[in-house]
């Protein structure tokens, strides 16, 4: 009986330890099958981001097939500058005839009118008001009060400001100029349309400052003041110069005098 026992009883060990083994290698099985699942899973998306998109983010060709890709974004629009506004047309020549502005101001001991040619494209009441802050300014004929100017609508005025085109100044001022210069003819001041329109290359300064300056040269003949030259290199150009001549290295300047009162008269021209 003990020997049967023993014999039963190492049997049942090894069926036992067979038992555990099969176990064993039911869940070491089972660990494989997980770990296959995985990899595969793996393997799946990987793949689909691979067909799906390039290295770079954009949607590689299976995407494409699949779905509607977004557009590329567009670049912003380029900043560009604004051309300056073409200067107005300048007609070279008119009838002759004039428009006279309103008269303005109260006060004045010199007498002016100012009139404007038919067909100029300029109106007659905003450039009256344009010349009369050139004469008013302190830096100006007025000069503080030294001189005043009042503007009149009628013969009592003893300067005429007139602004014409190229033929008419060049017929009024009794020269040839070119269609280009402006002059002072008796109590004639003819400023040049084209000039008041566009200025002067020899100017380096805004259109209203070119305006200022023609104003200030010929009331500066009709006073008696005569022509100037450039008093030295980088100095500014006296108003009585001829600037649309060249600066001759004076600084563009439309005042005949500074900001401290001196006139800037200049060498006179022989």
């Amino acid at each position: 009986m003990a020997a049967e026992h023993r014999r039963r009883g190492s049997g049942g060990a090894r069926r036992g330890g067979r038992a555990v083994a099969r176990r064993a290698r039911r869940r070491s099985a089972r660990r494989r099958t997980a770990v296959a699942v995985f990899l595969a899973g793996v393997a799946v998306l990987t793949g689909l981001r691979v067909s799906g998109s390039h290295a770079d983010g954009s949607a590689g060709p299976r995407a494409r097939a699949g779905a509607t890709a977004e557009p590329p974004l567009a670049p912003p629009p380029e900043r560009t500058m604004a051309p300056p506004p073409a200067p107005p047309p300048v007609p070279l020549s008119g009838p002759g005839t004039f428009a006279t502005a309103p008269p303005g101001g109260s006060h004045g001991t010199l007498r002016y009118r100012v009139e404007v040619e038919d067909g100029s494209g300029v109106d007659p009441a905003a450039a009256a008001e344009q010349i009369a802050g050139f004469l008013a300014h302190p830096r100006g004929w007025s000069h503080g009060g030294v001189r005043s100017f009042r503007r009149v609508d009628d013969r009592t005025a003893g300067l005429v400001v007139r602004i014409a085109t190229p033929a008419t100044v060049d017929r009024q001022c009794g020269e040839d100029t070119g269609g280009e210069l402006n002059c002072r003819n008796g109590v004639l001041v003819l400023v040049n349309l084209k000039r008041w329109q566009r200025g002067s290359p020899q100017f380096d300064g805004p259109l209203a400052e070119y305006r200022a300056l023609i104003v200030n040269h010929e009331v500066g003949h009709w006073l008696g003041r005569g022509h100037a030259t450039c008093p030295g290199p980088g100095r500014p150009a006296p108003a009585m110069m001829q600037q649309i001549k060249g600066l001759k290295g004076c600084v563009a300047n439309a005042w005949p005098y500074d900001d401290a009162g001196r006139y800037l008269g200049g060498p006179a021209v022989p």
